[in-house]
């Protein structure tokens, strides 16, 4: 599912997009397919960039505060042919890594990190489903891997810590891993839960 477009960025590892709404498509996205914590993946028809975290959203809205006249009743439609809503849905994305294929292109797997590369403005970003979060968990050599985890409680916005323990959660609730891995995970939730606990009673 196609989400939006990226309009710009705050950082290497930090981009904005704008969310689809009625006017650029027919079938916008709803409100519960860009939650907080989703995964998502930047790339167009020619490449793949980056897959990214859902960590903030931002509500723009032009009329706030305006100190512009205001009708007193409802425009009529025939003589305001033009009016429309401007608001937009704005997604706060860090960028934790990318999907790349082996050499025999037999299989994907994901690199954790921050990406080299730039994305450009105007590309797209999906959702990601939850085969293609499995693939980026595993290493080239097919293994679990969680490697990105320091970079998301770093620069993961003010949530976080509140942000890197939902990713967790949801990995281990996903029960897209098994036996020792599983185990690791649900280690690093409960680490995370305490650690969020005892910040919160300083």
């Amino acid at each position: 599912m196609e989400l939006g477009k990226v309009v710009k960025s705050n950082s290497h590892c930090d981009y904005v997009v704008q969310v689809h709404d009625r006017m650029a498509v027919s079938s916008p996205p709803e409100a519960d397919d860009f939650g907080f914590g989703c995964f998502v993946k930047l790339e167009d028809f020619d490449r793949h960039w980056a897959v990214g975290v859902i960590y903030n959203s931002q509500l723009f809205n032009p009329m706030f505060l305006s100190n512009g006249p205001r009708l007193s009743s409802e425009p009529d439609p025939l003589f305001t042919p033009d009016l429309i809503t401007e608001t937009r849905i704005l997604l706060g994305v860090v960028l934790i890594g990318c999907m790349t294929e082996t050499d025999d292109r037999d299989r994907t797997y994901g690199v954790h990190g921050i990406p080299r590369v730039i994305v450009p403005v105007n590309t797209s970003v999906y959702l990601m489903d939850q085969d293609e979060i499995y693939q980026f968990h595993l290493n080239q050599q097919q293994r679990p891997q969680f490697c990105y985890y320091n970079h998301l409680l770093r620069c993961g916005g003010g949530f976080a810590a509140q942000l890197t323990q939902q990713v967790l959660m949801e990995l281990a609730e996903s029960k897209l891993f098994s036996g020792a891995e599983q185990r690791a995970l649900e280690m690093l939730c409960k680490e995370l839960a305490w650690k969020n606990t005892m910040a919160a009673m300083r």
